[in-house]
């Protein structure tokens, strides 16, 4: 009986970092005595009373002497009930009850039975553990599914501290869980077919998807932008494998993957409320931070709808993920960085009653509403939306017309031929580095004349002049060109006109 070492780990952001659970029993005026060091927050002190009624309901017993539990690194915050395992199986193991484990990281909560509980992060913790040459895991069984999709490790999903205990002490009568990896079901996405008329969106959302480029829909109330805008995800390409391993790993840090699924195969399609905090839809809160919905949305679609109703401040902060395709949140002590790359995709109507404009119905707002109400979207913001596009109302006749819109597949494969193009240079048009955007996108005398023009006419600043030659890069893409004319040009021009027919 004495110290006795064991291992598990903390996430941080969408990484994990290993940490040495190191129990120490002792005589002491007090055998109730049970001390926690290593900066452990509430919950991690809380397991005292855990542990202690775990191992007694099985069958274990518990120490008579007084335990100390060092949570090494010290200078790291230790959060979450995920450590009650490490430490159970630690004090087991300073009682002699458990055989050396150095080769074995564990983590996940305790019941008072001894049954163990699912944890976040389960997949992160297991590609901390090949990294830091740590052969086999041990995760509740919930979490099982995530974690064995990673190579070079053994990964055992546990129901109970006792089945825990088998896996240390009696290797070969456990097997660990081999990795199943679902393919991608796009059929579970809404079908384009389903859409109505609005063939120009449709055309854009196209350009859009080729290009991992960013879209503003404008128009009234039941004119199919929320439609349209669900569908967008339908029609990008599937998730490649380490997409999917870094989609999954934010999904099971914030506690949003389901119990039992393995890696996301789909991409995401996030749609928050207008009411959304900052925190929500950025990251942070209070303690460690967590990821937000922008982060969530990575790899995928983020769906703002009624777009001016989102407070400006939150929305000014999508700026930088806009840009970097990551959140960074800095706190006193320490920096955390999510990934964000996603696909904006923004609604809004034209005036707070949602008619201004509209040939049929009478707009009731004045002038002076409706600049306020478009005043909740700043300049730069509108500068970082490649695409602005008018969403009309919806003739009656396109409503009843026949079955005949082309489906999503349709749009997917063309999608697909534009991104291998672009892989072939190493990244999407969206995010093209400055410095190299006269080089994919050179322009012909032609080119030139229809840019300036462009430039010159609406006032256009060197960010969305930068947007148009990627847009009109991937409009090339989709036209199977290697060079970008000034047919390419003008489309891509007449995406960016419906921000200065209203906010000008």
């Amino acid at each position: 009986m004495g110290l006795f070492r064991t291992r598990s780990a903390a996430v941080y952001g969408i990484e994990a970092h290993l940490i040495d659970v190191e129990v120490d029993l002792y005589n002491s005026g007090s055998a109730r005595d049970f001390i926690t060091v290593g900066m452990p927050d509430l919950a991690v002190r809380e397991s005292r009373e855990r542990i202690k009624s775990a191992l007694m309901n099985s069958g274990f017993g518990y120490p008579s002497k007084a335990v100390t539990i060092n949570l090494a690194p010290a200078n790291v915050r230790k959060e979450g009930p995920g450590f009650d395992l490490p430490m159970a199986l630690g004090i087991l193991g300073a009682m002699g009850t458990l055989h050396r484990s150095d080769q074995h990281l564990s983590i996940g909560e305790l019941s008072l039975d001894g049954a163990v509980r699912p944890i976040r992060g389960a997949l992160s913790i297991a590609v901390c553990a090949r990294e830091r040459n740590v052969r086999n895991v041990i995760v509740p069984f919930e979490n099982v599914a995530e974690a064995a999709v990673v190579d070079g490790v053994n990964v055992y999903g546990v129901k109970h501290i006792a089945e825990a205990v088998g896996v240390i002490n009696e290797p070969t009568k456990f097997e660990p869980t081999n990795a199943t990896v679902d393919g991608s079901r796009q059929a579970d996405y809404p079908d384009f077919s389903d859409v109505r008329g609005q063939t120009t969106a449709k055309r854009a959302l196209e350009v859009a998807a080729a290009g991992g480029h960013n879209v503003l829909l404008v128009g009234p109330p039941g004119s199919g932008k929320t439609m349209l805008a669900k569908r967008l995800a339908g029609i990008l390409p599937a998730l490649t494998f380490e997409e999917s391993i870094e989609t999954t790993q934010i999904h099971s840090v914030a506690g949003q993957l389901a119990r039992g699924h393995g890696l996301l195969r789909l991409r995401p399609f996030r749609s928050p409320h207008h009411t959304v905090s900052d925190a929500g839809l950025i990251g942070g809160g209070s303690g460690t931070p967590r990821p937000g919905e922008a982060s969530l949305a990575h790899h995928g679609v983020l769906f703002l709808d009624e777009f001016p109703e989102f407070a400006r401040n939150v929305l000014e902060q999508l700026r930088q993920p806009m840009e970097e395709g990551a959140v960074t949140i800095a706190r006193a002590n320490s920096t955390t960085r999510f990934p964000a790359r996603f696909m904006l995709v923004a609604a809004m109507n034209p005036c707070p009653c949602g008619f201004h404009g509209d040939p049929t119905r009478e707009c009731r707002c004045t002038p002076g509403i409706i600049q306020r109400y478009l005043a909740k979207i700043s300049g730069p913001m509108l500068d970082r939306i490649d695409l602005h596009i008018e969403v009309p109302a919806v003739a009656y006749k396109d409503l009843r017309a026949p079955d005949a819109a082309a489906s999503s597949d349709h749009y997917r494969h063309r999608v697909e031929g534009a991104r291998d193009r672009q892989q072939a240079r190493g990244y999407y048009n969206a995010h093209i580095p400055s410095a190299h955007l006269r080089t994919h996108c050179a322009l012909d005398e032609a080119g030139e004349r229809t840019l300036e023009m462009a430039v010159r006419r609406m006032g256009l600043s060197a960010r969305a002049h930068d947007r148009i030659l990627k847009v009109a890069r991937t409009i090339a893409d989709l036209d199977g060109k290697d060079a970008v004319s000034a047919k390419h040009l003008a489309e891509a021009v007449q995406y960016r006109s419906l921000d200065r027919t209203y906010w000008n």
